[in-house]
Formats: C-alpha cells, sequence, structure tokens
C-alpha cells in the first residue's frame, strides 16, 4: 500500500530539483548556450522520474485514493508532454496482455514473430526493419512519441470522449505553461532548453521500456496457452542498476516485480528484492548486458525466443535448404 506522507516526499523531492535545474538552464542560456546544455541529463532524468510517478498514478500505486491519483497524473501529465487518461488506458492493455501474441498492439513495441516477418511484402520488410533500428527506436521513435503521437489519442478515437479531453485538455494546458516560458524568456531559450530534456527522458524511458520485455529469454504465447502471471513474471526483466540511476528511475528496473503487482509503490519495489532474494537473479541486466537485446527484432515461436534478423534468415535458409 502507498504511504501518503512518503508519496508526498517523493513527489517534493522530484518537482522541486526539477524546476530548479529548468529554472537554471533558462537564465544559463544567456552566458552561453553550452553552460545551459551541460544540465540537460540532469533535467531530462528528472523528468523522467516524473514520468515514473505518473505511472504509479496510473496503477493506482503513488496515492491510496483514485482520485488522489488521477489528478495528479494529470498534472504531471502537463509537464511530461503525455496525456494522462490515454496512456493510463493503453498502459493498461500492455500490462493486461503483456506476452499474448494474440493481443499485440497496444502500449507496446512492436514485434513480429519469424513466420510472420516471412510473410510479408519487401517493402513491409523495409518498414519493419527501419522501425526496429535503434536509431528509430531509441531517436526517432521517442521524438515522435511524445512530440506528436500523444497530441491525439491515436488508437482511442473511438473510445469516448474522455480520452479526446484527455488529450486536448493537456496540450491546451501544456500550450500555457510553455506560452508562459516564452513570454518570460523567449521562444529560442524556451526552445533550446525545454526539446533536450524532453528528448533525454523520452528516450531514456523508451530504452528502458524497451529492455523490460525484449531480451532473448523473453516470454510469448499464444492465447491459448498465454498465462498472464507467467507472461508477467517471466517476460519482465529485472535492470539492476546502481545508484543514483535506482532512484532516477524510480526502481522501474525492478520490472518482473512489478508486472506481477502493479499496486506496489515505485518506492517498495526494493523491500521486495529484500524479502525475496532468489527474486534478484530472474531475467536480470546490467547496463552493458542490454546492448544485445537492441539487436533483437523476432520472436522465433520454434526457438521461444527473441532473434535477431540474421539469426531468422540464417534459420529460414535452412529450411529452405531442406524443402
Amino acid at each position: 500500500m502507498p504511504h501518503t506522507g512518503r508519496s508526498i516526499w517523493e513527489l517534493s523531492a522530484t518537482l522541486a530539483p526539477f524546476f530548479t535545474v529548468i529554472g537554471v538552464m533558462l537564465v544559463a542560456v544567456d552566458w552561453g548556450y553550452g553552460a545551459a546544455l551541460l544540465l540537460a541529463p540532469l533535467a531530462g532524468l528528472l523528468l523522467l522520474r516524473t514520468f515514473i510517478i505518473q505511472h504509479d498514478c496510473g496503477h493506482g500505486a503513488f496515492f491510496r485514493k483514485r482520485t488522489g491519483n488521477d489528478w495528479t497524473g494529470r498534472a504531471l501529465g502537463v509537464l511530461t508532454f503525455t496525456p494522462y487518461d490515454c496512456w493510463s488506458r493503453s498502459h493498461t492493455l500492455h500490462h493486461a496482455n503483456t506476452g499474448n501474441l494474440d493481443a499485440r498492439g497496444f502500449g507496446d513495441v512492436d514485434t513480429l514473430t519469424v513466420e510472420e516477418f516471412r510473410s510479408l511484402s519487401a517493402t513491409k520488410r523495409l518498414f519493419y526493419r527501419a522501425y526496429r533500428h535503434p536509431v528509430v527506436l531509441f531517436g526517432i521513435g521517442p521524438a515522435y512519441l511524445f512530440l506528436v503521437r500523444h497530441r491525439l489519442p491515436i488508437g482511442l478515437m473511438t473510445a469516448g470522449s474522455k480520452y479526446w479531453v484527455s488529450a486536448i485538455a493537456t496540450n491546451v494546458a501544456t500550450a500555457v505553461v510553455l506560452g508562459g516560458l516564452i513570454f518570460l524568456f523567449g521562444l529560442v531559450t524556451t526552445a533550446l532548453v525545454v526539446i533536450p530534456t524532453l528528448l533525454i527522458a523520452a528516450s531514456t524511458g523508451v530504452w528502458l521500456f524497451y529492455i523490460q520485455h525484449q531480451f532473448e529469454d523473453a516470454h510469448w504465447d499464444k492465447h491459448a496457452n498465454w498465462s498472464f502471471h507467467e507472461a508477467a513474471f517471466r517476460g519482465s526483466s529485472y535492470l539492476d542498476l546502481a545508484q543514483p540511476l535506482r532512484w532516477f528511475t524510480g526502481n522501474i528496473g525492478i520490472h518482473h516485480v512489478h508486472h506481477l503487482v502493479s499496486r506496489i509503490p515505485f518506492y517498495r519495489l526494493p523491500d521486495v528484492l529484500r524479502a525475496f532474494p532468489e527474486l534478484r537473479q530472474v531475467n536480470r541486466f546490467t547496463v552493458p548486458e542490454t546492448l544485445r537485446p537492441m539487436m533483437l527484432a523476432l520472436w522465433d515461436e520454434e526457438k521461444r525466443k527473441l532473434v535477431s534478423f540474421r539469426e531468422a534468415a540464417v534459420r529460414s535458409a535452412g529450411a529452405d535448404r531442406h524443402i
């Protein structure tokens, strides 16, 4: 259960330094953009932590009452450029269907099986290859997601007016905040501070989300054989980060535990590892070990592993020789 006092402290300990760093950056631009840019990684990581708190609100895990979670999440969505109600719905579907091959497409990284990829036309294969390239996944993709896609309730356009209201209200509120900064500091200064901060947070967040489910021994099944708890536990990783990265990422690296019990507040996740130390060895990755998963792109249903395009091609060539 969340502790209200602890949650308020975590929120304050995130927003106070975030606003301070952004304020210093806005002023520092006049001293030379290089000075301001040096603070962009810190601002980006603080914005990422803000998003993690918004994420916990979506799970009803930050405050005890739903109202407190929802309105806190909506307010933070103005800072993260993320309409809270739209994102929360999409993320709920992600949790409900993680590892289910028959329920892909909501709140996850698009992943095809080897056979699905082979059945595509040459043009569609090229597009999928481009989509799965690290430059797109961790560079172009996050920029598009947070600057463009979140401006509309993509995927939820016919799901009800609630999601349109969420997207439009967030856009308006964010525009008001940006308008105030532009009025005080000018358009160029505001853009030079806000855009790098947002992109660093977005790319780091997408990298975290990717490694949480995209790794060689991940877990996928057709719906008939799919189990929520097995997919949540075996299909989610434990990214073992050193401090201060654990603090900046809100312990979201302990993702296998989070997927099993999403109502655990992020600041209590380390308590679970201390109580059950055997969980430390389940799908564990360190930062250097996240490089190989970035090359994986297709789910091999025979090997039950995520494989690279090269590995899939070798398998296909071998199969063709036996025809």
